[in-house]
C-alpha cells in the first residue's frame, strides 16, 4: 500500500512533492523476493531503498502495520492509474499522516502540506477532528482548521483586477 509523502505529492496536486514512494507490504514477503521483483523492473538495492538509474525517485519499503498515530484501523482507497491499481491512503488518511508530523515533531511543512490536501479533496473533518482529539491534540487541530482558511484564501483567484 502507497504512504507517506508520495500520497500527499498525488493529493495536494503537485504543491509537495515527495523523492520517495513508501510501500507497506500487507502479507508475506522477503528481502530477496523484494529484491528480485524490483530487479525485474531495474531497481537496485543501496541500503534501505531501491534505486534506478533513470528515475527521479527512489522506493523504500517501511515495516509495517501501517499506523497513523496510534490509529492501526487504515482502510486503503483503490486509485486507478494506466498502469493498473494502486492501493494507497485516502485522502483523509493522508491528511493525517501529514498531521502526525505537525502533532508529533512540531514539522510545520507539513501542517502546510495537509492543509493542501483538506483544500483540494474531500477530508473527513469530523474524523480528523476525533483522531486529533484521541492524540490529544486539539490546540494544534485548530491550527490545521486556520491553515485551511489560509490555504483556501491562497487558492481563491485575484478578483481585485477583474
Amino acid at each position: 500500500m502507497l504512504t507517506g509523502g508520495a500520497c500527499a505529492t498525488l493529493y495536494s496536486e503537485g504543491a509537495y512533492h515527495s523523492r520517495d514512494l513508501d510501500f507497506i507490504v500487507v502479507g508475506e514477503a522477503t528481502r530477496a523476493g523484494m529484491n528480485r521483483a524490483m530487479g525485474s523492473i531495474g531497481f537496485g538495492r543501496k541500503g534501505d531503498r531501491y534505486v534506478h538509474s533513470r528515475a527521479r525517485f527512489y522506493v523504500e519499503f517501511p515495516r509495517g502495520p501501517l499506523a497513523i498515530g496510534g490509529d492501526y484501523r487504515i482502510r486503503p482507497v483503490s486509485r486507478s492509474t494506466p498502469h493498473g491499481s494502486i492501493l494507497m491512503l485516502s485522502a483523509t488518511d493522508s491528511c493525517r499522516d501529514r498531521l502526525a508530523a505537525f502533532y508529533h515533531w512540531g514539522d510545520r511543512q507539513s501542517l502546510t502540506v495537509a492543509a493542501w490536501i483538506a483544500a483540494r479533496n474531500r477530508v473527513n473533518l469530523p474524523t480528523l477532528r476525533r483522531w486529533s482529539a484521541a492524540e490529544g491534540m486539539m490546540e494544534r487541530f485548530r491550527d490545521f482548521l486556520a491553515e485551511i482558511k489560509h490555504v483556501r484564501r491562497r487558492m481563491a483567484p485575484d478578483r481585485a483586477g477583474r
